[in-house]
């Protein structure tokens, strides 16, 4: 692969993770660029990681992986999205941000960010076949998603401020539609 093609793979693989981080940017209590910064070091680590899992697998169970791994990154943004609904549905009339968290805790983070690098998982599955160095391509692919996840967090921040108390339910919403996306591009709908 040439570096074109790297660059482009590591910006298709982002794109998911971007998308969350704006609705975790927006449920936060005015996110700094150190929440950010972290969001994306989770967020790009996981998304390093897993093309490299997804290539080991590719010699194993290179059918198994590519059959269920949509569904798997489905339900855990469905999960969590109504999770971030009903939250938001649930969340007091009072306009403030008292009840917002300052931070997302580390799990929800991790859980989020692998839901959303399922789908680099399984291009290394697919990079498995080929004669590549997986390593610069994962790298690529890690570095490209903490800088998209820390800009999304920031441009959350944003939106929460527009959206205010609806900005949760906006969030989750969009984690609902990325797994909705996530089964549409392989083919569940049609």
């Amino acid at each position: 692969m040439n570096t074109i093609s790297i660059a482009l793979l590591a910006l298709a693989m982002s794109t998911d993770a971007f998308a969350a981080a704006v609705g975790k940017g927006s449920t936060l209590q005015n996110p700094q660029w150190r929440e950010a910064l972290r969001t994306g070091l989770i967020f790009g680590t996981i998304e390093a990681i897993t093309p490299l899992v997804g290539w080991a697998l590719g010699s194993l169970a290179a059918d198994y992986v590519s059959a269920w791994d949509h569904w798997i990154a489905f339900c855990l943004l469905t999960v969590l999205g109504a999770r971030m609904i009903r939250a938001g549905l649930h969340a007091g009339d009072d306009g403030t941000d008292a009840d917002k968290p300052l931070q997302h805790s580390f799990w929800l983070l991790a859980i989020t960010g692998f839901a959303t690098s399922i789908d680099a998982m399984a291009v290394g599955v697919g990079l498995a076949f080929l004669d590549v160095n997986i390593y610069p391509i994962a790298a690529a692919i890690g570095l490209t998603t903490f800088v998209m996840v820390t800009i999304g967090v920031m441009v959350g921040k944003v939106l929460g401020a527009i959206a205010g108390k609806r900005a949760e339910i906006v969030g989750g919403v969009l984690l609902v539609g990325i797994g909705c996306a996530i089964l549409y591009e392989h083919g569940v709908f049609g």
